[in-house]
């Protein structure tokens, strides 16, 4: 019999982390004063580095590499970003940027990028800074709001005639929702797995009860924000997602304003949702959106 422990699921673990975090936080928020408390928020939340699974590491070969240089006001020198980019062979192809969650770079998201691109997109997805190649920082919810701007920015000076697009999974629609609230020039939004907000998302686990809402300066309220898209939404959820419970991706979905719609992907779970419910995806965008189908009615 092994002696070696089973490997965690990728669920399990940010059980784990996010409960030792509640503890960090409040400990950090007793004796360690505001900086330590962001600094170990930034760190639960984000887990950045330049780690990757297989799958993602395959399903990246032969896109194209994409650097993008910008000043950063918030950390007051430049900044450089690594993105890959998936076009589409019509140069009239609506272009999609892709802002992708916690712990993986931009490789870990090439399945889901393909995915998107075969319903019609052309894709580009970025690494917040202190991710992959992309400049060396500790992010924040303030650097990486940052780095989707530039992002945004520079598909824009790229495709000036292209529709636009815009999908977040998971932390990474919060960081989506945000930018959307800000663009006015947005042609669809699209998050999956996503959350109402960070002091929600702690509130719904087992140690939920642990006063630290107070200490949460990464908030990502995007709920706040979706009130305020002028654009059409669409929500996408696991019924089987054990990391973020789908009420709150419910929950987001009912502060957008129409033209909405909310999938609920039976037996989806945080990482395999896309995959499972392509087929809905491929409806629903092309209901809401117009891409990839025919348009219909957009539910509301």
């Amino acid at each position: 019999m092994s002696c070696t422990p089973p490997t965690p699921s990728p669920s399990r673990r940010w059980h784990r982390l996010a409960g030792a975090a509640a503890l960090a936080l409040a400990g950090a928020g007793l004796l360690g004063g505001c900086a330590t408390l962001d600094e170990k928020q930034r760190e639960w939340i984000f887990q950045p580095g330049t780690r990757t699974w297989a799958g993602g590491q395959a399903a990246a070969q032969g896109m194209q590499d994409v650097w993008i240089d910008f000043h950063s006001a918030e950390a007051g020198q430049a900044a450089r970003l690594h993105g890959l980019w998936l076009p589409q062979p019509a140069a009239d192809a609506p272009v999609l940027l892709y802002l992708h969650g916690a712990r993986f770079d931009v490789r870990g998201s090439a399945p889901r990028m393909r995915r998107l691109h075969d319903l019609g997109f052309a894709v580009l997805a970025v690494d917040y800074r202190g991710f992959g190649q992309s400049s060396p920082a500790l992010p924040s919810e303030a650097l990486a709001h940052e780095d989707a701007q530039a992002a945004w920015h520079w598909l824009a000076a790229q495709h000036p005639q292209a529709r636009r697009y815009l999908f977040g999974h998971s932390l990474g629609g919060a960081i989506a929702v945000r930018l959307a609230a800000e663009t006015p020039d947005l042609a669809g939004l699209m998050v999956e797995g996503s959350f109402t907000s960070i002091p929600d998302v702690v509130a719904s686990f087992k140690w939920g009860w642990l006063p630290v809402a107070p200490l949460i300066s990464q908030r990502f309220d995007a709920a706040e924000a979706i009130a305020r898209v002028k654009a059409p939404v669409l929500v996408v959820h696991g019924s089987a997602d054990s990391l973020i419970p789908p009420a709150l991706g419910r929950a987001l979905y009912e502060r957008a304003s129409a033209p909405k719609r909310f999938v609920l992907v039976e037996g989806g779970s945080h990482h395999s949702t896309n995959a499972v419910g392509l087929a809905q995806y491929r409806e629903a965008v092309a209901a809401l959106f117009g891409v990839g189908g025919r348009a219909g009615a957009a539910g509301s």
